[in-house]
């Protein structure tokens, strides 16, 4: 049974660590970005070093204290923010934000948790390599975060997941025991991979404090397009055209459809759109290439073969880096769009590329059986990532509508199941999921979870809640 991070609690770690270490949280700690979920009360710690993260962790266990990690606060499965039981330690990692070294020979940057991804992409540029996470909150998301949830965004496609951009992790784990795991190999087979067992795991098994990521080389010419197609088929050959060209040059392949547009129309009207008439469908890609080839000519030359073969209609290719940008701006706006207009329900799924066409041919009518309701997907084709959004008619309320939400929900989870897919492409299990995960996941996989969970964390201090119930 967890105790209360309460006053007296609060007081006598504040003596045991350096000043200015605890005070209480406030709203900002509190919050998650969709507003479906706070902390009512916490004590807040903002360590400097990894044993003050240690200390913190060893004080919590002692007490039977809950901490919940805290990075940018950009979660979107209330994952930092515990709505029930007792009052919680708030862990926030931003006062570790250094980066520890850049090893540009070796491709490796070591950088601390509370370092932002921007943070991290602007200490590779400036040794002028590449550090390919890329995310719309990458300005204030956090690289602990990143990686407890395993972040994906736009450059999955080719260079992975968080998992895959990390060599070794530094973390404290449950009894305040610190994992001193920051190794730069790339071949290092010693007995059980901790590193990928923490990664993904939510902060629900260990603090990370600080990472050892993968670096690359900077493509010489990048190109970017958007173009238009009759249907989620059309673009998967598309993809398939675009990665044979390019020799596997693909960066980031995202599908966007009509009703995301008709969304910015409404409420972000600003944002400039590519083509007058809106698009049933459309892509925006990205390609990186070697020194020699020119990406404007190859996304030229991959537009006219696949108009010619009937996969494309309409294209615009950028011709300057303020036109690429503002082709981002676009696809990141969606979201913000969405948020205006006020979901149901929103759905991070993945499948495999040859059910997501069959998945959102059959959606519209399964979800209409429920009741009138408008839909926007849009996503990462290219690794099978889609944001499956759930919105009131023209005109109605999401607040009126919520309680459709656990029959959309549990609609959307059954038909991606069925098709061989993941109710969580990216954005992890939380504290929203707990629920699905239990009802649709694999038992076998469920119970080695909860022994692993119940053998590092006996006492169950470690962001109770999140992705496994208590």
């Amino acid at each position: 049974m967890l105790n209360p991070a309460d006053e007296t609690f609060a007081r006598t770690l504040a003596a045991a660590l350096p000043e200015g270490t605890i005070s209480p949280a406030g709203p900002a700690y509190l919050e998650e970005p969709r507003r479906r979920g706070a902390t009512p009360a916490a004590t807040l710690a903002r360590p400097r070093t990894v044993d003050d993260v240690a200390a913190i962790v060893r004080a919590c266990a002692a007490a039977r204290v809950g901490i919940v990690p805290w990075g940018g606060g950009t979660g979107l499965v209330l994952g930092q923010v515990m709505p029930e039981g007792p009052a919680p330690l708030i862990l926030s990692l931003e006062r570790m934000g250094q980066i520890r070294a850049v090893h540009a020979e070796e491709n490796v940057i070591v950088a601390e948790a509370g370092a932002t991804l921007a943070e991290v992409q602007a200490a590779a540029m400036a040794a002028g390599r590449l550090f390919p996470l890329s995310l719309a909150s990458e300005g204030s998301a956090r690289i602990g975060g990143n990686l407890a949830t395993n972040a994906g965004g736009v450059n999955v496609l080719r260079y992975g997941n968080a998992r895959d951009l990390c060599l070794g992790v530094e973390a404290v784990l449950p009894d305040g025991s610190v994992l001193r795991g920051l190794t730069r190999l790339r071949k290092d087979n010693t007995g059980y991979d901790l590193r990928n067992l923490l990664i993904g795991s939510e902060g629900t098994l260990a603090i990370i404090t600080a990472a050892a990521l993968k670096l690359f080389p900077r493509p010489a010419g990048v190109g970017t397009a958007f173009f238009t197609v009759a249907d989620p088929v059309a673009a998967l050959d598309l993809l398939a055209r675009a990665q044979a060209m390019t020799f596997g040059g693909v960066t980031s392949f995202e599908l966007i459809h009509r009703q995301g547009l008709l969304f910015l129309d409404e409420v972000l009207p600003q944002v400039r759109q590519p083509f007058a008439e809106r698009p049933e469908w459309m892509v925006l890609l990205e390609i990186g290439l070697p020194a020699g080839l020119d990406p404007g000519d190859t996304l030229a030359t991959l537009f006219a073969e696949a108009q010619e073969a009937g996969t494309v209609g309409d294209g615009v290719i950028a011709g300057s880096l303020a036109q690429r940008d503002a082709f981002w701006a676009l696809r990141e706006a969606l979201p913000e769009g969405n948020r205006r207009i006020g979901a149901i329900s929103s759905h991070d799924i993945s499948l495999p590329l040859s059910e997501i066409a069959g998945f959102l041919n059959d959606a519209p009518a399964r979800i209409a059986a429920i009741a009138e309701l408008r839909i926007n997907c849009f996503g990462h084709l290219g690794d099978g990532n889609l944001h499956f959004n759930v919105f009131p008619p023209q005109g109605g309320q999401a607040d009126a509508l919520r309680h459709l939400a656990p029959a959309v929900m549990e609609c959307v989870h059954a038909m991606v199941v069925a098709r061989g897919g993941s109710i969580s492409a990216e954005h992890g299990i939380g504290r929203l999921k707990v629920a699905e995960l239990e009802r649709l996941g694999d038992p076998a996989k469920l119970a080695a979870m909860r022994a692993i969970k119940a053998t590092l964390d006996p006492l169950g201090i470690m962001n109770p809640g999140a992705v496994l119930r208590r």
